[in-house]
């Protein structure tokens, strides 16, 4: 069995957001390898100065920011710094959101493309939020 999982972010809801840190989070301190792929409205709330919330899709999405529960972008960068998870922007997505590596928040890796993703994935689980 495969210890690696790959996860692909293109929501900027803050529930899937939320469940998608959680889950990169977990594995990555259980000792999986991660890769988390990150496109489309999932990608703002990742360039430097970007609210640490995001907007909720219903009343858990608002629960998550009334409580004491660790934001999103506090556990990605946790997934990095205590498991060696890497964060990939989507190349595309910098591309048509105009974004250079330096409008990114520290913690994440290379741009990538969804090919090389999808390439590199193959042994592994795909989760999607």
């Amino acid at each position: 069995m495969s210890r690696r999982i790959s996860i692909v972010v293109l929501s900027g809801a803050h529930e899937r957001l939320q469940m998608a840190a959680m889950t990169a989070s977990v594995a990555a301190v259980s000792g999986y390898e991660v890769v988390v792929f990150v496109s489309m409205n999932a990608l703002p709330p990742f360039r430097k100065g970007a609210p640490s919330s995001a907007p909720a899709e219903g009343e858990v999405g608002e629960l998550l920011a009334r409580k004491n529960v660790p934001p999103f972008k506090q556990l990605f960068e946790n997934a990095v710094e205590l498991g060696g998870a890497r964060i990939l922007p989507c190349s595309m997505a910098m591309d048509v959101l105009a974004y250079a590596p330096a409008d990114l928040e520290h913690y994440l890796g290379a741009a990538t493309g969804l090919t090389k993703f999808l390439s590199d994935a193959v042994d592994g689980p795909v989760f999607t939020f």
